[in-house]
């Protein structure tokens, strides 16, 4: 355990090295956090739930930090509000790598001897919270950076995925009947995939492949951004105010379309899946094709039988409990069960979800107006 918690360290701070020091204090929106807060928050994490209540030699690095990297848990005491997290130029970069460096060395102390199984539940909890955050650190990074008005590079050698959709449209029927959902095996799932139970579904088809980029720039052609009857009536205000027009990190230059990558500002890939798009945005493209988007527990019933991974997939479904869902006690308890409202359910994974961090049972959720994750669209009907 004590090698795993190390590797999920370390690829943290790989993931920022291609970074300046000015990156990682930077916030453009309430959504993005600034690296450094990912870095000192996922520190936090293992601080506060393991060392502090169960080594009872440890001696915290500086108490303040509980208020400055504590999220949302309201156990834990009061934390400087989210849209302040870019106001915090202290404490510094170096500082905070400090504070790392001086946790990782207390647990690796604390793990080198016999754990009970109650902490070690904790640590595989702060393992895979420290893995989630590695997901955000790329998108917010992504955000920052594609935000920036020179669209500078993260790494100009960054591996971007190979556009491997066919221009097909093949769906799979699926037939009416009683399918199991949820986690099942003995493995680590979080507790929003519990409890495995029953639903009923009808007939139904979903697609075998995610939507290109190719085909939604028919949509944009269409003028399915001017056109009402495509988009809720929340959506369609959405646009409105925010005057939408492309998915997130695209920019019409000189007649062709081009969007922000890793690697800077590239032309765009037509046979890769389009990402970055809302709900709202994913929905009013089934609408326009006369089709709808899959429910998460469509999706997990026909999830064996096509390929999955490239990008998180928007859902028709509500981000509510499963039945038999219970929060646990204590500050645990508030991870996933107090953001069950106002959310829809994304399945899958996508290129910078860390990995063996997806399975088919996940449940990610955001807002329906949410696109700097990696989002797209599959459709069924």
């Amino acid at each position: 355990m004590l090698v795993r918690y190390k590797n999920t360290r370390e690829r943290t701070e790989m993931i920022c090295r291609p970074l300046q020091i000015e990156d990682y204090v930077v916030q453009p929106i309430v959504d993005v956090s600034p690296p450094k807060w990912h870095l000192g928050h996922t520190t936090w994490f293992f601080e506060t739930f393991i060392l502090i209540p169960y080594c009872t030699a440890y001696q915290p690095f500086n108490p303040d930090y509980n208020y400055v990297f504590n999220s949302y848990y309201e156990t834990v005491g009061n934390r400087v509000i989210r849209t302040d997290r870019g106001n915090l130029s202290r404490p510094t970069v170096d500082d905070i790598y400090r504070y790392r460096a001086y946790v990782d060395k207390e647990m690796s102390k604390f793990l080198g001897s016999s754990i009970a199984p109650s902490i070690q539940d904790l640590l595989i909890l702060g393992i895979n919270h420290e893995e989630q955050h590695q997901e955000l650190l790329y998108t917010d990074i992504k955000y920052i950076l594609g935000h920036n008005p020179l669209f500078p590079a993260y790494d100009v050698n960054y591996p971007l995925p190979e556009p491997t959709i066919k221009p097909s449209s093949d769906f799979i029927r699926i037939d009416e009947g009683i399918y199991e959902i949820g986690f099942e095996g003995n493995g680590f799932c979080f507790d929003n995939e519990l409890s495995r139970h029953r639903v009923y579904l009808n007939n139904f088809e979903i697609g075998t492949r995610l939507v290109t980029n190719a085909e939604y720039v028919k949509f944009i052609n269409d003028g399915g951004y001017h056109d009402f009857r495509h988009w809720h009536a929340e959506g369609w205000d959405w646009v409105k105010n925010n005057n939408i027009r492309a998915p997130l990190y695209w920019h019409q230059l000189d007649g062709e379309w081009h969007h922000y990558t890793f690697r800077g500002l590239e032309p765009l890939q037509l046979n890769a899946p389009v990402r970055h798009v809302s709900y709202f945005e994913a929905y009013a493209y089934a609408a326009w094709k006369g089709l709808r988007l899959p429910t998460e527990f469509e999706w997990e019933a026909a999830a064996r039988q096509f390929t999955w991974g490239q990008n998180w997939e928007w859902t028709e479904s509500a981000y509510l409990p499963y039945p038999g869902f219970a929060k646990a006690p204590g500050a645990i308890g508030e991870y996933n069960g107090k953001f069950m409202v106002n959310q829809k359910v994304l399945r899958g994974a996508s290129e910078v979800t860390s990995p063996g961090h997806s399975r088919i049972s996940y449940r990610n959720f955001f807002q329906t107006n949410l696109r700097w994750q990696f989002t797209g669209i599959r459709l069924a009907k």
